[in-house]
C-alpha cells in the first residue's frame, strides 16, 4: 500500500507541475493519469486534490481557450465548439465561455478575415470568389449566417 500511495503522490505532483505550466483541462489530465497507471479510484482523488487546490478550472480553462483561439488564431465560435467539445467538456461550459466574445469584436474580426482572403483571391467571376471567401470564413469558425450578412461589408 505505501508503494501505492508514494505512486499517487508523484502522479499529483507531475500533474500539479504540468497545470502550473499551462492551463489544462480535467478531461485531458484524466487521460494522463490514466496513462501513467492509476486506477479509476486514484485518478479520481488525484483529479479532486487537482481541483481543491485550484491547479484544474475547467472554467478558466474554456476561458482561456476562447481568448487565444480568438485572439492569436481570428477563430469563430462553431471552430471553438467544435475543439472543446472533442476535448471532453461540457456544453454549459463551453456556451458560458462563447458568451463572453464580444460581439460587436466578432464582427469586426469576421469582416476583417473576410476582407484579407477577398485580397487574395484571385478569380475573376465574383460569384467563385464569393464562394472562396464564404468557405474560407466557414474553415475559420464563423457561423454561416453571419457571413452572409456581413459578405458585403
Amino acid at each position: 500500500m505505501e508503494n501505492t500511495e508514494k505512486t499517487t503522490e508523484e502522479i499529483f505532483t507531475r500533474m500539479a507541475t504540468l497545470c502550473s505550466h499551462s492551463e489544462q483541462c480535467s478531461p485531458e489530465i484524466r487521460k494522463k493519469i490514466t496513462a501513467s497507471g492509476a486506477s479509476d479510484n486514484e485518478t479520481d482523488e488525484i483529479i479532486k486534490k487537482l481541483i481543491a487546490e485550484k491547479f484544474i478550472d475547467d472554467k478558466r480553462y474554456v476561458r482561456a481557450y476562447i481568448a487565444d483561439k480568438f485572439k492569436f488564431n481570428k477563430w469563430g465560435k462553431v471552430k471553438m465548439r467544435h475543439y472543446l467539445r472533442m476535448k471532453g467538456l461540457s456544453d454549459d461550459l463551453i456556451e458560458n465561455g462563447l458568451e463572453e466574445i464580444d460581439m460587436e469584436e466578432y464582427r469586426e474580426v469576421l469582416i476583417k478575415t473576410m476582407k484579407e482572403k477577398a485580397r487574395t483571391v484571385k478569380k475573376k467571376n465574383k460569384f467563385e470568389k464569393m464562394g472562396q471567401i464564404i468557405r474560407f470564413a466557414q474553415n475559420r469558425g464563423f457561423e454561416p449566417e453571419l457571413i452572409h450578412r456581413y459578405l458585403n461589408e
